[in-house]
């Protein structure tokens, strides 16, 4: 795998997502940092001065915008990062587990990384403690819990939702990896060291499949494209007995043997695409309906109940090539996607037909380079976050386009329905997530490549609820603290 790996980077071209140089040791990263500390890299001074810029600005209001903050620096760099299962709660945070991955550059292997992370609960953390973070620092809230070598780089980690300890991966091949975390012996990356068995191997694709992961809100269904141009659906509910993967090994078998997991045929395979898959998802409330996004400029949808063939093909969704799709688990009639043109656009699948016409209900305009994940948020039916290269994850409401409300204070090139920017990565957002047990917080992961030679940042965050409150609950709550702190003014 590892051998093949450069030319498969020089195939993929510059426009795939966190594939850039990667660190050559530790110690060469650690010295990069300290040498572009404050300074910009030659090559982009032009550029850099605003980055910096905007950054600074960003964490001087860091105790204003956010009720908490988390960063969490990384040797290697991310290229997905998932919520795992709440495991417990305690009266000032919860504990919950947090699926990332480990690119790395071969001198140690890759790495799924099961962690646990102290999530703080809302109107805890004080304002001294979101303000003092340090960049180049390891947060106490993220320990790692216990690795996997994964066989090949983890492109991208999606848990099912039936039972969050069982995750499916992406890597450099045309198989999904199933893994069962819980039940996965820890392991230690060390050079040599044979991979960790998957516990599940799903094949159909006749090439590598990277990006487009799904599972099934409704039932243990995996729905992956890949290069192939195809669409495969996969069934792993003989395979789950008990919310655990049925074990195949023999008594006395280790982990570390060369066998590998059962092999699962698909249930389906469909063609429609003319390009490579990038993204796909499932309907929220049906497991036979889902849509796939590519590198051919459509967004597709499918229904398995009627064939392997499109059920709805828009044939320009975008302006160039799709990086990524959600549907809204609130209105199964909407559905979002992201692309190289830098926009994001909604569409209503009741406004789409088959003869390939299907206009957009509305284009988000606020990002400037290609955007690389979006996601509807599990707290708020009009809204969600989307992520790309520029560096910023922009947070969104759709109930708030095309309503003319009077701020004075907000610039008038503020894109609409835009009501939050998260600039506290410096570098292109590859993955976020929300969290489902904790409403309004997210993790957010960055391939720091471009800026400092290697690594990764993650940041686990919640702005401040007077940002997404009702307006009416936040006036209230104002005049009761400007009332109290009058009445204490006047006491003796």
């Amino acid at each position: 795998m590892e051998s093949s790996q450069p030319q498969q980077q020089q195939q993929q071209g510059p426009k795939k997502r966190g594939r850039k140089p990667k660190p050559k040791d530790e110690k060469e990263q650690q010295q990069q940092q300290q040498q572009s500390a404050g300074k910009t890299k030659e090559g982009k001074k032009s550029q850099q001065p605003s980055v910096d810029e905007k950054y600074t600005q960003w964490k001087s209001l860091v105790p204003v915008l956010y009720d908490w903050l988390a960063n969490h620096n990384l040797v290697w760099p991310s290229l997905s990062c998932r919520w795992g299962p709440q495991l417990e709660q305690a009266t000032y945070k919860n504990r919950q587990r947090l699926y990332l991955s480990e690119q790395t550059d071969g001198s140690v292997p890759n790495t799924l990384v099961i962690a646990n992370c102290e999530v703080v609960k809302p109107r805890v953390a004080a304002a001294e403690h979101i303000s003092q973070f340090n960049e180049e620092a390891r947060s106490p809230f993220v320990k790692k819990y216990k690795t996997l070598i994964h066989p090949g780089e983890v492109n991208r980690i999606r848990e099912l939702p039936q039972n969050s300890n069982i995750v499916a991966t992406h890597t450099d091949s045309p198989d999904v990896l199933i893994w069962d975390v819980e039940a996965q012996p820890n392991r230690h990356a060390v050079l040599g060291a044979t991979h960790s068995r998957p516990d599940l191997i799903l094949t159909g694709h006749q090439d590598n499949a990277e990006f487009a992961l799904a599972m099934c809100p409704t039932e243990p269904y995996v729905i992956s494209g890949g290069k192939d141009k195809s669409v495969v659906l996969w069934s792993i509910q003989d395979h789950i007995s008990g919310g655990s993967i049925i074990k195949q090994n023999k008594p006395g078998e280790g982990n570390d043997k060369a066998a590998e997991g059962p092999s699962v045929g698909p249930r389906g395979i469909f063609c429609g695409h003319e390009d490579t898959v990038e993204d796909v998802a499932f309907s929220p409330s049906s497991a036979h309906e889902f849509c796939s996004v590519g590198d051919d400029s459509c967004l597709i949808l499918w229904d398995a109940r009627v064939g392997t063939s499109p059920a709805v093909k828009v044939e320009k969704a975008h302006d160039a090539d799709l990086h990524c799709v959600d549907w809204n688990r609130h209105d199964d009639n909407l559905i979002l996607t992201g692309s190289a043109d830098t926009t994001v656009r909604l569409f209503d699948r009741r406004n789409l037909t088959s003869n390939g016409v299907g206009s957009p209900i509305y284009k988000f305009e606020g990002h400037k380079a290609a955007v690389l994940c979006v996601q509807w948020s599990p707290d708020k039916s009009s809204v969600f976050g989307s992520s790309a290269e520029d560096g910023l994850l922009n947070i969104w409401d759709y109930d708030k386009v095309g309503k003319k409300v009077d701020h004075p204070s907000k610039s008038p090139s503020t894109p609409a329905g835009l009501f939050f920017q998260h600039a506290g990565h410096r570098d292109k957002v590859v993955d976020f997530h929300w969290n489902a047990s904790d409403p309004w917080t997210i993790v957010s992961v960055s391939d720091d490549c471009d800026t400092t030679g290697g690594g990764g940042t993650l940041q686990i965050w919640r702005m401040s609820d007077l940002l997404y409150r009702p307006e009416e609950e936040v006036l209230a709550e104002l005049e009761k603290f400007k009332s109290h702190v009058i009445s204490c003014a006047g006491k003796p």
